[in-house]
């Protein structure tokens, strides 16, 4: 028995059981996977009490699995979207009919911007460093090339601005390598602009509603970059407003709230942060927690609308290619170029 002598005549007395209690409290000797951490792509403790939305399927690309990239909304609501390994464009009108529109095989194309005019801006990586990116008429399938491969880049994503220049991310260089950046092509001349210099392996990129902010996944890094913008293609600073846990970020895209929507190409989700770069929810694909639909490369907004397009492909099973859709919190920015 203990006996705890409190100011003047107060006594708590402890039974002698109080250290059979302490034990019964002891962690086990043996370590155990829980619901919250078993599979290959559990939430990060940070991130498990987000507010989150469960994605829905919405088109079957392919019973097969195959890397697809860059959607993008026309104004007429046709989706255009990528088969990277095969160098398809790909077009799914609001009838779900999907169709060919564009091949080239040696631009492994991964981006995709639409002008005002339904011109549509590719970027694509090709043979590092050798990559382009290109301007196709989906009428006639006829490109022109704005970013020759000469100029040894490796586009990876990119985004249009108000004036009709084009911010592209470079997927060169890893964690310890930083190669890659992000760049702004001149409306006038197609001259490239440094506008974020030495990351690893750039990846995602968007604008503000006002497209005053411009954000940057790096691949390599796990990080969240946010860059404030004094004019078309220079910033005034940057910081890293976030650190990713696990792999990897990939593409994103902007809400009319601000909101930035960046997919996890290995988790199967969608990590959703608010104008400054602090999380506030999270949207699930099904099937991830059985390793199904990991691969979630990019999404994009129905214009005018919150719904979203989701495109992943399931890497470790036999659920095929797909088009995932769901609710973001905001309409989505869309910044059709008027020149």
């Amino acid at each position: 028995m203990i006996r705890l002598i409190l100011g003047g005549a107060a006594t708590i007395v402890l039974a002698a059981g109080f250290g059979s209690a302490e034990a019964a409290s002891r962690p086990s000797a043996s370590l155990s996977y829980t619901d919250d951490t078993r599979g290959l792509a559990p939430i990060p403790m940070s991130e498990r009490g987000l507010p989150q939305a469960v994605a829905e399927p919405y088109f079957k690309v392919s019973d097969k699995a195959m890397p697809v990239e860059g959607p993008a909304f026309d104004r007429g609501g046709n989706l255009y979207f990528h088969d990277i390994a095969g160098g398809h464009l790909m077009c799914l009108t609001p009838e779900r009919q999907l169709s060919t529109v564009f091949t080239d095989a040696t631009l492994f194309p991964s981006g995709t911007a639409i002008n005002i005019d339904g011109m549509i801006y590719i970027a694509g990586i090709g043979r590092p460093p050798s990559g382009r990116v290109l301007r196709v008429n989906p009428k006639d399938g006829r490109a022109e090339t704005i970013l020759p491969a000469s100029g040894g880049y490796a586009p990876n994503d990119m985004v249009l601005d108000a004036d009709g220049g084009i911010y592209f991310t470079d997927f060169r260089g890893s964690a310890t390598v930083g190669s890659g950046g992000v760049y702004y092509i001149s409306p006038a001349d197609h001259s490239v602009k440094t506008v974020i210099p030495n990351i690893g392996m750039g990846n995602g990129v968007a604008l503000s509603p006002d497209g005053k902010v411009l954000w940057a996944t790096e691949y390599a890094t796990e990080r969240l970059l946010r860059a404030e913008l004094s004019g078309p293609g220079t910033i005034s600073r940057v910081h890293a407003t976030y650190y990713f846990t696990g792999r990897g970020p990939d593409s994103m895209r902007t809400d009319v709230d601000g909101n930035v929507y960046v997919t996890m190409t290995q988790q199967g989700r969608v990590l959703v942060f608010n104008q400054n770069g602090v999380p506030i929810g999270q949207i699930l694909i099904p099937g991830r927690e059985a390793g199904h639909f990991l691969r979630v490369s990019s999404l994009a907004f129905v214009p005018g609308t919150r719904e979203l397009r989701i495109l992943a492909w399931d890497e470790r099973g036999d659920g095929g290619t797909m088009i995932f859709r769901a609710q973001g919190l905001a309409p989505g920015v869309t910044l059709y170029s008027h020149r």
